[in-house]
């Protein structure tokens, strides 16, 4: 569990857990383990198999549609070590992020593609909407690429570990202007923020008005905006009068 960060005695939700080849592995790592699981058929095989395991407690639940409060035993200080489900893993990681306060670590294997999402930065190619709401309330790092010739059967896609640690939100500008603000930047990629702005409802005056306001040429694109740079246009946009 060198990669996990996690040993005798964490507290450890792994969801997503299957026929328990990780259950296992974090139990013998001396974890207390919390293992979801939503397939009825695998809940009852994943039982079987920690059966003789007293620190794992198996839930048939949907992740999606888990109640996080009931389910946690109380205090902060649980890790998330995971293989999500790929169809669900980019909202299911930022509703956590979002709700679920007393996690405050993940190590997580996602599809490549959306971990390299997951960790972007500015000026990367991967970089998007998703870069920027996880950069609002976790650090993000690539630990480690898996081929996905070390899985049976075969996956037609590649997978990566991504390690999360949340942190306060990184900006002070309300969230629900400032997240109106990056979807609308990224929503035609190839467009201004300053067309962006316009679509928001600013004519061509006040949306020049606004990115200089904030230190921006009108001609900047989102994909090379952080985070802080949409807060300081959001905070602009609402200095102005604009309302999401």
């Amino acid at each position: 569990m060198e990669d996990a960060g996690v040993g005798p005695g964490d507290r450890v939700v792994e969801i997503g857990a299957g026929l328990g080849s990780l259950t296992v592995a974090l139990a013998a790592a001396g974890c207390r383990v919390l293992a979801i699981e939503t397939d009825r058929r695998l809940v009852s095989a994943l039982t079987e198999v920690v059966a003789t395991s007293p620190d794992v407690r198996v839930e048939e639940v949907d992740a999606m549609r888990a109640d996080w409060e009931a389910l946690l035993d109380p205090g902060d200080g649980w890790a998330t070590v995971s293989n999500l489900p790929y169809n669900i893993s980019v909202p299911l990681l930022l509703g956590l992020l979002e709700h679920v306060p007393a996690i405050d670590r993940y190590l997580v294997m996602v599809q490549k593609e959306v971990g390299e999402r997951l960790v972007a930065s500015a000026g990367d190619d991967a970089y998007g909407s998703v870069s920027v709401r996880v950069a609002y309330r976790a650090d993000a790092a690539l630990v480690r690429r898996v081929p996905a010739d070390v899985f049976w059967p075969r996956p037609k896609v590649g997978s990566v570990l991504v390690r999360l640690v949340p942190h306060p939100p990184g900006v002070a500008a309300d969230p629900s202007a400032l997240f109106r603000v990056v979807e609308e930047g990224f929503a035609e990629r190839r467009k201004t923020m300053a067309n962006a702005l316009r679509r928001l409802g600013l004519d061509a005056s006040d949306s020049a008005e606004v990115m200089e306001a904030s230190g921006f040429d009108a001609r900047t694109r989102a994909e090379r905006l952080g985070l802080e740079d949409f807060a300081r246009i959001t905070e602009a946009l609402l200095a102005m009068g604009w309302s999401p």
